[in-house]
């Protein structure tokens, strides 16, 4: 059966295509922040890691890389190992541009990857089965050229909740971010080597950049440390 809101699309196409228009021109447009996107931090057992992703995983919605996912993700894991460290990552990316983006990347090992990545594919409309596909290729790629054992794949985000959609828009695109993030979750389950990270964000717009749309520093502190204490759990 196909879902309400694809079957919507259609009728709705003319007030969806106008409100992404408008938002567009509306939209605060923030910057990646400034900062290191590799480095070396802490002491103990050495831990490699690769963060793979979108404008959230670039950091924008902070003042700096060090208050962003990045920073404080490193910050977290270098109490407990000797982290090395690699943020490859862009506004707009799509899993996709991922794939492409790791292709011209240095074949350097990797003990684990972090993902954030699916706003993008779900405002292209990217189907449900295509974007499985292209995260499994990721997910191969990651394993193959980089060595990655584990994947942390961060579940995309609630885009229902986003305040800087209007509706319909915002039910459209909040529908196919739970669709895609469903698939994920599903690869995740027949996958050992893969975990799905849910975006759990309180309902607080203290945790929502001043665009309405990217994490806030205080969101991304509650991300890393999520993302943290599983990591050293798994280790």
């Amino acid at each position: 059966m196909i879902p309400v809101d694809i079957l919507a699309r259609v009728p709705l196409m003319p007030v969806l295509l106008a409100q992404a228009i408008a938002v567009r021109r509306k939209a605060l447009i923030l910057p990646e922040p400034p900062g290191a996107r590799h480095g070396n931090a802490g002491t103990g057992p050495s831990l490699r890691v690769l963060i793979v992703g979108d404008s959230s995983a670039a950091g924008v919605g902070a003042p700096t890389q060090d208050a962003a996912l990045s920073g404080q993700l490193v910050s977290a894991l270098s109490v407990h190992f000797a982290v090395t460290w690699r943020l490859e990552a862009a506004t707009g990316a799509t899993t996709k541009t991922a794939l492409a983006r790791l292709t011209h990347l240095s074949a350097e090992p990797f003990d684990i990857a972090l993902l954030a990545l699916g706003v993008n594919d779900v405002t292209r409309q990217v189907p449900r089965a295509q974007w499985a596909a292209r995260q499994l290729a990721l997910h191969r790629m990651l394993a193959d050229r980089f060595g990655v054992r584990h994947i942390y794949a961060s579940g995309v985000p609630p885009m229902h909740l986003f305040p800087l959609l209007p509706q319909p828009l915002r039910w459209v695109l909040g529908c196919q971010s739970v669709r895609l993030n469903a698939a994920l979750a599903g690869i995740a389950a027949q996958n050992a080597h893969l975990s799905h990270i849910p975006f759990d964000f309180p309902p607080d717009p203290a945790y929502v950049a001043k665009d309405g749309y990217h994490p806030s520093p205080l969101a991304y502190t509650h991300w890393a440390k999520a993302l943290s204490r599983r990591i050293v759990h798994d280790q």
